[in-house]
């Protein structure tokens, strides 16, 4: 049986998806700036910035109620198109921008996992293609006015009317775009914690 470990975000979606998967686990939200070294490729600033979640975790006072060699739980989803990766959109207008580019083609939804205790790290990014159907203009603007994606990367949720009417094909792990690898996380918390 996994023990009971702490996820260092405040994401919904990933409460959500270790929810379905019956996992015991505190939430200890860790605010980063998400920023990160110039010279790292997609996959290591996933890893990267998932990484620095987890030690904000670790640092905030209100840990110290926990032992630690208590298991955190950190992630960090990109989105990446034409090798650029692409963040949470900063205004409908960025949103839009986005969603323009994406509209038509293929783009990688990239998950960073870092599940950590004070002596030992586990860590690992997946990968998925997600290829979007040609979005109209006013497809688009609906879905920023109905669903405000300002906190998602690459301004969509999978799960959302966008991803229901945009999305053609996925190659890969579903919940990976919602926001984490579960599979993964749950062998890795098994084989390791």
């Amino acid at each position: 049986m996994i023990q009971k470990f702490i996820l260092a975000s405040a994401s919904p979606r990933r409460k959500a998806i270790l929810e379905l998967a019956l996992l015991n686990f505190d939430i200890l939200p860790a605010e980063t700036t998400e920023s990160f070294p110039s010279e790292l490729n997609p996959e290591q600033v996933a890893i990267y910035v998932a990484r620095e979640k987890g030690i904000a975790a670790r640092n905030k006072p209100v840990f110290r109620q926990y032992e630690d060699n208590h298991p955190i739980l950190a992630a960090d989803t990109i989105v990446v198109v034409d090798d650029k990766i692409i963040g949470k959109p900063t205004d409908a207008q960025d949103a839009f921008n986005i969603l323009k580019l994406l509209s038509g083609r293929t783009h990688l939804v990239i998950t960073g996992v870092v599940i950590s205790t004070k002596e030992k790290e586990i860590a690992f990014h997946e990968i998925t293609e997600v290829s979007f159907n040609v979005l109209s203009d006013s497809d688009i603007n609906f879905y920023i006015k109905e669903f405000e994606p300002f906190d998602k990367a690459g301004a969509y949720a999978i799960q959302e009317w966008i991803g229901v009417i945009g999305i053609n094909s996925i190659k890969g792990d579903y919940y990976n775009v919602m926001g984490l690898p579960v599979s993964r996380v749950v062998t890795a918390l098994n084989d390791h914690f």
